[in-house]
């Protein structure tokens, strides 16, 4: 005759028994055997490369992206921390003639490559052709994203010169033409929360029908 009872305590005993042993594996037999533990920190790794046509070199933590390098390192705050994900354009700097996002690149990628973000390419004494374009067109509002828009706009010009199409060129084998339409393509990736960007589209038209 089945006896509930007895069934219970075999349950009751089989769990009690298992759970030992699961505690039990969980137990090193030899302590000397686990990790030491350390208090070394996290890798560090030395860079070298040209910021604004001067040679830097600097110590980093291997996880440290260019964009946390420019700002905290080297104090050159015109380069932005936007979105931090780069989806906005702000952290935007030019990596040997290309523009690229900084917040997505590590630093110590870089190097031996030349950069230049906005404190290089023009000062308040002598302003870059985009700079002073900005300005009289009103290229910006509250002038967060400019930095970026501007180092991206002088990119944008060289990929025209080069020849370099985009999603819109409608011909292929023609040269480049920088409509208003190339232009907002080209410049997309860069995002202004206040709104600007007739004003901007002026201003990099502006300097492309210059020849600057």
């Amino acid at each position: 005759m089945h006896d509930p009872h007895t069934a219970d305590m075999k349950r009751r005993d089989f769990l009690v028994s298992s759970g030992a042993a699961v505690a039990a594996s969980m137990v090193p037999l030899n302590a000397s055997a686990q990790p030491a533990a350390t208090d070394a920190g996290p890798a560090q790794h030395q860079v070298s490369f040209t910021i604004n046509r001067r040679q830097e070199a600097l110590v980093l933590d291997t996880r440290t992206t260019l964009l946390d390098a420019l700002r905290e390192q080297l104090q050159l705050t015109g380069t932005k921390k936007g979105c931090d994900h780069g989806q906005c354009g702000a952290c935007t700097v030019l990596v040997n003639g290309r523009r690229i996002n900084s917040c997505l690149s590590l630093a110590v990628m870089h190097e031996g490559d030349s950069i230049t973000t906005i404190e290089g390419l023009g000062t308040p004494q002598s302003l870059h052709p985009l700079q002073a374009a900005f300005i009289k067109h009103d290229g910006y509002q509250c002038g967060y994203c400019t930095p970026g828009q501007i180092c991206s706009a002088v990119a944008v010009l060289a990929e025209v010169k080069a020849g370099v199409p985009s999603h819109v060129t409608a011909d292929l084998d023609a040269p480049v033409r920088l409509t208003a339409g190339e232009l907002r393509e080209r410049m997309s990736g860069n995002i202004c929360r206040c709104g600007a960007y007739s004003n901007i589209v002026d201003a990099i038209a502006e300097v492309a029908g210059s020849g600057a």
